[in-house]
């Protein structure tokens, strides 16, 4: 589990317990996830390259940085999709790029529909962004579709993970660091995480 980061701050525990509770509607649905988005991703890009950037002041020069990398976005559709403003909020000149999957309900497999990466990588590192990391199937989907497209730096973004998805991704991709919110129980028969916070697609979208 070396690879697994779990935030440990307080707004990520009380923004979670509200986006959680069943009576928080989608607006404010959707607002939890923008904010938990940012505060993961800010926990996430601690290794970011920088480099020297010397900048005026209103008084002086001074010696500053600025980001090296340059950042792609990898929302999974749909409930990726809320977590890009948050994330936008930190590095708003970072790419997004979208990778259509869903999930069979009959295997739990995912089924890639849409994918528009151009032939060459134009990011060198990317956040792939889910709130949900529950059987694990379409994240692994997508770090083999990034890993096809050349990108060198992948990182998971999520809110919350079971122990069967984030199993299944250390299978697969054990380099790849994971981030949640937290960790929880496990998967029930038709692969929704418990306890969970229901589906994160319709409770964001108010399709539930």
């Amino acid at each position: 589990m070396s690879n697994i980061h779990t935030s440990p701050h307080p707004l990520v525990a009380h923004k979670l317990t509200l986006l959680r509770h069943r009576d928080t509607e989608p607006k404010k649905f959707r607002e939890l996830v923008r904010e938990i988005s940012a505060l993961m991703v800010y926990e996430a890009t601690v290794d970011l390259l920088i480099e020297p950037k010397t900048v005026e002041t209103p008084l002086a020069t001074c010696l500053g940085s600025e980001l090296k990398e340059k950042i792609g976005l990898v929302p999974i559709l749909r409930s990726g999709l809320g977590m890009v403003e948050g994330v936008w909020n930190l590095m708003p000149a970072a790419e997004v790029w979208h990778i259509g999957l869903y999930r069979d309900e009959r295997t739990l497999k995912p089924v890639e529909y849409y994918n528009k990466l151009p032939i060459e990588p134009t990011v060198s590192a990317c956040l792939i962004l889910d709130p949900m990391l529950a059987t694990g199937g379409s994240a692994v989907a997508t770090v083999d579709v990034l890993k096809r497209w050349g990108v060198k730096r992948i990182k998971f973004v999520g809110i919350l993970g079971a122990p069967e998805g984030i199993a299944l991704m250390q299978t697969h991709h054990p380099e790849v660091p994971i981030y949640l919110a937290a960790v929880d129980e496990r998967l029930n028969e038709r692969g929704y995480i418990l306890p969970g916070l229901g589906d994160a697609g319709d409770r964001q979208f108010g399709t539930g």
